[in-house]
Parts: C-alpha cells; structure tokens; sequence
C-alpha cells in the first residue's frame, strides 16, 4: 500500500521533473526561434497547427491561446489530414507539426504533402534529426532527458516542453502586435476581463426597474417605491429632472430621529445633488465611483433624462471587480 508520504513525494517529483524540462528550454531558443515568430507574424494566412497522439491535444490548447491572443489559427489532426482534412490548408498558411520523435508514420506522410503544396512548415520536435526535424523549413527543439513517468514512457516532461514552446511563441506574437487588455477583452466578451472593459451602464441597466416618485411624494410612497422596485433607492423627480434620491438607509435614519412622517414628503428627506453616471459610461467606471464614494447606488441619467438606476450588486453578479 502507497503511503500519503510517498504520495507527497511522487507528485513532489514529477512537478520539480517538468520544472527543470522547462528551464532547460531556454537553451534552445535561438534564431530558429526569431525566424518561426517572424514567419507566423509576416503571414497573411492562417496558422494550421497539427500533431498525432498527445501532441494533437497540446497542439489544440496552443492553437486555442493563439486565437485568443490575435492569430487567427486552426487545429488539424494529422492522422484526419491525410484522410480528407488536409483540404483546410490553404495558400499561404503556416504549419506547426508537433511530434516528439518526429517519425510517427502520419508525420512522414502529411509533411511531404504540405511541402508539395508550398507551405511554409514549423517543427516543434524532441528529435532534431529526425524525418520531421530534417524536412520542416525551421525547426524548434523541446528535447527532454526523461519523461517524468518512472517507466519512462508515459508523455509528461515532452508534452509540458511542447505546451510552453508554444505559449512562447504565442506570448511573442501577442508583443509583436501590441497585443493590449482591450484587444484580449474583444475575444473573450463573455469572461470577466471583457465585461470589465467592454460593458456599457446601458447594457446591464434593467429598466423595468426605474424607482422614482414627485419631490411632494408622501413618505408611505416613497417606502412604497422603494420596496417595488427593490434597488433599495428612488429617485425624487421634479419637472422630469432629477432633483435628489431616497435611500433605504435615509428611510432608517428618518424614523430614528422623527416621531411622526405625517405631513413629511420626499423632498424633506432627500439627498441632493446624488451621483449619476451616463448609459454610455462603462461599467467599470461605475464600480469605481460606487467604491470611492462607498455607496451601493448611482443614479443614470443622459443629458438630463432619468434612465434609472445601477446597483453594486449587479455589477459583481456579473463577475466584475
């Protein structure tokens, strides 16, 4: 029986394994490397990335960071390629084929037929005198001693060398083009960075949700209201404009010091002058006035009009911090 100790120590093992694969690929980034980026960077054309076995699978996360990182990509099977996929290259694309030993029997018959065609091929290889390394136009080596496996043989330190050779070539490509947050943010629109900087006030702003009542509003209204509409705020509006809001929080401190509301309206108990932001505003400016004015609410208006309201809770329901 395995011991939690040799547990410990196994996985201790294969983590300091790949870790010391991984530095000793910097060894190997020379001009090779200069003139694969280049390549990609210079082409008008797609990049294809392919490989066989556990490579097929690395080459599919790396050609999923380059899409999100600016360069449009695709993922080609090699052992699908030369039964009918290979029609998905097309003049002008670039190729990475990634294969450890790069003489797997698929490797050896896709590469002539991408050469054939005038494609420009990159080797990401463990074997640089292999058929692969000695047939692609420039080759990059991820040559490990030893697989992290105790029998040496499942693909661990290899795959791990092969995944950040390509995280380098994507992370160059993204400083090449002055990849920014911005650019990241259009394709990815749905995760958290993208909302943060691409959504609008506008479009989170629920205005079926649009507390307000007339500045002469009783206060059992305004309670009313308030509780509606449950943003736990209303807007107080005279003549179609904005003139203060009515918290939850002044409700509360109203009764705190007031024996009677009876004969009290809206205006008497008002907040002046609150903070507004524009539909057009981004959502992540809102979040910050909310933090720096340590309110939960901000008033949304354009040019005068009351649009509604915008509460912190949304915000983060939405994932942006």
């Amino acid at each position: 029986m395995i011991t939690s100790e040799k547990i410990i120590e196994s996985a201790k093992k294969t983590i300091v394994s790949e870790s010391q694969s991984i530095a000793k690929l910097t060894d190997f980034i020379d001009i090779n490397f200069v003139q694969a980026v280049e390549l990609i960077h210079a082409s008008k054309g797609r990049l294809i990335v392919t490989g066989i076995g556990k490579s097929a699978i690395i080459a599919q996360k790396i050609v999923a960071s380059l899409n999100s990182t600016g360069t449009p990509s695709q993922f080609l099977h090699a052992s699908e390629a030369i039964h009918g996929d290979l029609g998905m290259v097309q003049n002008g694309d670039v190729v990475i084929c990634i294969s450890k030993s790069g003489n797997s029997p698929e490797i050896k018959v896709l590469v002539p037929l991408l050469k054939r065609y005038g494609n420009k091929l990159i080797a990401i290889t463990g074997n640089m005198t292999s058929f692969l390394g000695k047939e692609a136009d420039i080759a990059l080596n991820t040559y490990v001693e030893s697989e992290a496996c105790p029998n040496n043989l499942a693909p661990t330190n290899s795959t791990t060398a092969q995944l950040v050779m390509g995280d380098a070539i994507a992370v160059c490509l993204m400083e090449m083009r002055d990849f920014k947050a911005e650019d990241f943010a259009k394709y990815h629109p749905g995760g958290a960075l993208g909302k943060k900087l691409l959504l609008r006030v506008g479009d989170m702003l629920d205005t079926t949700r649009k507390p307000m009542v007339a500045s002469d509003s009783s206060i059992k209204n305004v309670i009313v209201e308030i509780s509606e509409k449950r943003l736990g705020v209303t807007a107080v509006i005279e003549k179609e404009k904005v003139i203060g809001i009515i918290t939850d929080g002044d409700i509360r401190r109203m009764l705190n010091k007031t024996e009677t509301i009876t004969g009290l309206t809206a205006q008497d108990i008002m907040t002046k002058h609150p903070k507004t932001i524009k539909t057009t505003d981004m959502v992540s400016d809102a979040l910050n006035i909310l933090e720096d004015f340590s309110i939960t609410q901000l008033v949304v208006v354009d040019e005068g009009e009351y649009k509604g309201v915008i509460h912190l809770h949304d915000i983060l329901k939405e994932g942006i911090v």
